[in-house]
C-alpha cells in the first residue's frame, strides 16, 4: 500500500472512532445565591469600662455569645437583660486577663485579640493579630496555650510593615483550623487541626468582586460550612470548605448604612468584625473604633444585630 492510501485509511478509521464518541459537557460554575440581611433585633452593648472595640463573635453550644476587645486581653460574654435593645459585656471568668500573663513572662504585650471560636469538643480558640498567634484553652480547663504553628508556607501573604493587617478571625470544623489573614493580601489559611500543619490557603470573594485584596474580618463554622465576613464589601459568604466555592452571599450594606445604626466617620471601609451563624440567624457585631453614632453624638458603644437567615426562612429579599 502506498503512503497516500494508507493515510486515507487512517483518517477514515479516526473519523469513525471520533464519531462514536460523545463529548462530555464542560462543567459550569454554580450560580451564587444572593440575599439581603434584615435584622429582626439589635442591641447596644454596654461595656464594663471605657472604649470597647468588639472584635470576633462566637456562639457556645448553650447559646451564649462571647466576644473579645482588641484593646485588652480577656474574653467577654454578651449578657441579655431585661432592657429591650441593651445588653451587657461581662468579663468571662473562664478566660480572665490573668490567664494571658503566663504567655508573656516579664513583659507587657500590646494584645490585639481579634477572633474567637469553639470546636466540637468545646475547646476555645483565639486569634491574636499583633504577634500572629493562635491560642487555645481546653474545655477541661487548664492554662491558655499558644499553638506551635509554622507560618512560613503562607508568610508571603503577611504584611511586613503593618502588624494590624493580620489574623482577624478564626474558626474550627471538619478537622481543620481556619484563620483569616485580614488584608495585604487577604487570604484564608487552612490547617490540619491534628497536626497544625498548613494544608492550603485560598481567596474567596463576593460575586462581581475581582480585587485580589479582599478584607476578611471574621470566620464561622456551622453545619459543615465555612462562613466568611467581608468587611469592605459588607457581605457574608457561605463557602464550601472542600472546593472553596462561594455558595451564597448575604449583603448587610443597608444595615450598616441605616441612620439608626450608622456611625459618624469618613473611612471608606465597613466596621463589622464579628460573625456567628446558627440554624435560624446570622449574628453580626460591629467594631466602631470609638466613633459615635449618627443618631447620638455621645453614644460610642458597639452594636449587635440578629438577622433571620433568608436562605432558609425566605424572609429576606434577593
Amino acid at each position: 500500500m502506498t503512503t497516500r492510501p494508507r493515510l486515507l485509511l487512517l483518517l477514515t478509521l479516526l473519523t469513525a472512532f471520533l464519531s462514536g464518541c460523545r463529548t462530555a459537557p464542560l462543567p459550569t460554575a454554580r450560580p451564587v445565591a444572593e440575599y439581603k440581611l434584615v435584622p429582626d433585633a439589635s442591641w447596644t452593648l454596654r461595656p464594663p469600662g471605657g472604649r470597647f472595640d468588639a472584635s470576633g463573635l462566637v456562639r457556645l453550644p448553650d447559646g451564649r455569645l462571647l466576644t473579645v476587645n482588641d484593646k485588652e486581653p480577656g474574653v467577654f460574654e454578651i449578657r441579655f437583660g431585661q432592657s429591650a435593645g441593651l445588653a451587657d459585656l461581662v468579663p468571662w471568668n473562664n478566660l480572665p486577663p490573668s490567664a494571658f500573663k503566663p504567655l508573656t513572662p516579664g513583659r507587657d504585650l500590646p494584645w490585639d485579640l481579634e477572633g474567637i471560636a469553639v470546636d466540637a469538643d468545646r475547646n476555645i480558640y483565639l486569634s491574636e493579630e499583633n504577634s500572629r498567634w493562635i491560642l487555645r484553652q481546653r474545655a477541661s480547663g487548664g492554662p491558655l496555650e499558644r499553638l506551635p504553628i509554622d507560618w512560613s508556607p503562607v508568610a508571603k501573604w503577611f504584611s511586613t510593615t503593618d502588624r494590624n493587617a493580620s489574623f482577624e478571625g478564626v474558626a474550627v470544623g471538619g478537622g481543620r483550623l481556619w484563620v483569616a489573614n485580614e488584608r495585604s493580601v487577604g487570604r484564608i489559611l487552612e490547617l490540619d487541626l491534628a497536626t497544625l500543619a498548613i494544608v492550603g490557603d485560598f481567596r474567596v470573594a463576593p460575586p462581581g468582586v475581582t480585587a485580589e485584596d479582599v478584607h476578611y474580618t471574621d470566620l464561622c463554622w456551622f453545619d459543615g460550612q465555612l462562613w466568611v465576613l467581608c468587611r469592605e464589601e459588607r457581605r457574608v459568604l457561605q463557602v464550601d470548605p472542600r472546593t472553596h466555592a462561594v455558595l451564597a452571599s448575604f449583603s448587610y450594606f443597608d444595615v450598616e448604612m441605616d441612620d439608626r445604626y450608622a456611625y459618624r466617620h469618613i473611612l471608606p471601609y465597613g466596621f463589622f468584625e464579628g460573625l456567628s451563624v446558627d440554624a435560624d440567624s446570622i449574628w453580626l457585631l460591629i467594631d466602631n473604633n470609638g466613633f459615635a453614632r449618627k443618631s447620638d453624638a455621645k453614644d460610642t458603644r458597639p452594636q449587635l444585630f440578629r438577622c433571620p437567615r433568608p436562605d432558609l426562612t425566605h424572609t429576606g429579599s434577593r
